[in-house]
Parts: C-alpha cells; structure tokens; sequence
C-alpha cells in the first residue's frame, strides 16, 4: 500500500485539490446562497486539501494496523499543515485566508482544537475509506493514459498557480498602498491640529510646534490609524474650512508662512482622496474574482482596506464608479 510512482502521487494530488474544491465550495455556495468558485485558484482545485490528503496518506504509513495511531499522526500533521499554509500566506499577502479567531482555543487564528481534532477523524476517514476504491481507479488507468492526464493536469494547474499568485501580490500592493493612504491623511489631520492650535502665537512657537507634530507619540499615531477613513476625511475638511475662516484674521507674516502650508496640506489630501478611489476601484478582474471567492478572508492590519475592497468586489459601493 502507498507504493507510488511519481505520476501516481501527483495524480492523486490532483483529484483530492478538485475533490476538496467540490466539497468546499458547495457549503460556501450553501451557506451564502450563491455560486461561489472557493479557493485561491481559479480553476476547480484547492491546493491546501490535495496537499492536506497527501500528508494523511503519508504520516498515516507507518501506523497502518494502529487506527489510534492513524488518527493521532492524523491530527498532528494537518495542523502543522494548516499552520505553516496560513502562517506563509499571511506573511506573503497580508490577509488570512480562514480564521479561527473566533473559535475557542485556537491558536494565532491559524489553527484551533476543534478542527485539529477533525483533521484526525478525517484522517482515518481518507485512508480506510475514500481512499480505497481512489487507489483502483488509478492502478486500473494503462500508465500512458495517467501520464497524460496527469501532464495536462500539471501544466494547466501551474498556469492557474501563477496567475492567482500574480493576483494575491498584486491585491497585497493594493492593501499596502490604501493604508498608506490613510497615514498621509493621519499626518494631514495632524498638521491642521497644530495650524489651528497655534495660529495665534508666535510664529516661532508655531514651527517648533509642527516640526514636533511629526514625530507624536506612537500610542497616539495608532489611534488615530484605528479610525475610520471616512471619520479621517470628514476630520481635515472641517479643519480646512475652519483654517480658512481664521485667514482674515492673521497677520501678514502669518498669511504667508501659515498660507504655503495650508495651501501644501489641501493639495496632498485631493491628491491622497483621489489615490485612495482609484486603489477602492479594484479593476483587476482576478483580484476581484480572489476577493470573491474568499468571502472569509481576513486581515489583522488591513482590515478597513480589505473590507472596502471586498464590498466593492460583490457589486457594493459602486454610486462612485458610476460618478467618476
């Protein structure tokens, strides 16, 4: 049992991706009442169940007259599996594509109890059962025929690869840029605070003021990066007009020094609103489609961002594309 040839693993790599997107896709489709194309790829295969079945099959050989075993390798190989995909994903893409967050014991998100003890049963489940009459179809199949369709397989399924990893990088830029974004708005807001705060005094005490802006306390700066986008925008326009409705009243040197940095602050956020819709636009039709098909997917520090994206995925949000 499990004397395989190369082809025959991959094979079988092959059939349990397009097995688990069957099954993964119809509880999701289920489960939000709509089609829904589950996985980082696009085309009907989910790496992280060909690799997770492949793994059961390979720590279970050992143990194969031990069921207890089977279930204990079982349980501890698919959640390192499940681990390091989700660790590695994160690190590469910014965003979590499952989230165990919400369940108890769970660890960092990427793992919990409840589904380590799953991942066991399941193990038993693919080697005493599905993978049994598996095993016929492939040792029926003439070699010729298999390495063919296993060659196909292989060419198509990197094609796809490449092209959704093309997408997931360029939707991490996205959620990198956005945020940036709203940094520049953060520091525009904070300038405006030191303008109005100071306008009165010495012009002195107003530059030692705003250069000291620029470098607040870190506990400050990630409050204000807590707030919401749209609280931010509404923050600098009301500063903007309130700003200028003081200009009548300054002095000339005021007018000319507070003026250039006032007329600088209104320039970069229209230059930073006008970057934060464009990125929210998400035209690229394989990142919508991965934002789409990953209904759960979640990030730590991109949460607005990758929120905003994904309403704008599903066809929400869009009186402002309809505007522009």
């Amino acid at each position: 049992m499990y004397s395989y040839s190369i082809i025959q693993w991959l094979f079988f790599f092959y059939f349990y991706c397009f097995v688990g997107w069957c099954i993964e896709s119809s509880y999701v489709s289920v489960k939000s009442k709509q089609l829904t194309n589950r996985g980082f790829m696009r085309g009907p295969f989910l790496p992280l169940y060909g690799s997770g079945a492949i793994m059961m099959l390979v720590v279970s050989m050992p143990f194969r007259d031990n069921i207890f075993m089977v279930y204990v390798a079982g349980c501890i190989g698919a959640t390192v599996l499940e681990y390091v995909t989700g660790v590695t994903m994160e690190a590469l893409f910014k965003v979590r594509y499952w989230d165990y967050s919400k369940n108890k014991f769970n660890f960092q998100g990427h793992i919990c109890l409840g589904t380590s003890l799953a991942w066991g049963f399941m193990t038993i489940l693919m080697t005493e059962v599905v993978h049994v009459p598996v095993e016929s179809l492939v040792f029926s199949m003439p070699g010729t025929v298999l390495s063919v369709v296993t060659g196909i397989l292989t060419v198509y399924i990197a094609a796809d690869f490449a092209l959704s990893f093309k997408a997931a990088i360029d939707l991490r830029d996205v959620l990198v840029k956005m945020e940036k974004v709203k940094e520049e708005m953060v520091h525009i807001q904070k300038r405006l605070d030191v303008v109005i705060a100071l306008t009165s005094q010495e012009m002195e005490n107003y530059k030692s003021a705003l250069a000291e802006s620029a470098g607040m306390a870190k506990e400050e700066w990630a409050e204000s990066m807590a707030m919401h986008i749209e609280d931010i925008k509404s923050g600098i326009e009301r500063k903007l007009n309130q700003v200028k409705a003081m200009i009548p009243a300054w002095g000339a040197e005021q007018k000319k020094d507070i003026g250039e940095e006032l007329m600088e602050l209104r320039t970069k956020y229209a230059i930073n609103v006008a970057d934060r819709k464009r990125l929210g636009r998400l035209k690229d039709f394989f990142q919508r489609d991965l934002l789409r098909s990953n209904p759960g997917m979640t990030s730590v520090r991109f949460r607005e961002a990758l929120e905003e994206l994904k309403r704008r995925s599903v066809g929400k949000d869009n009186e402002d594309e309809r505007q522009d």
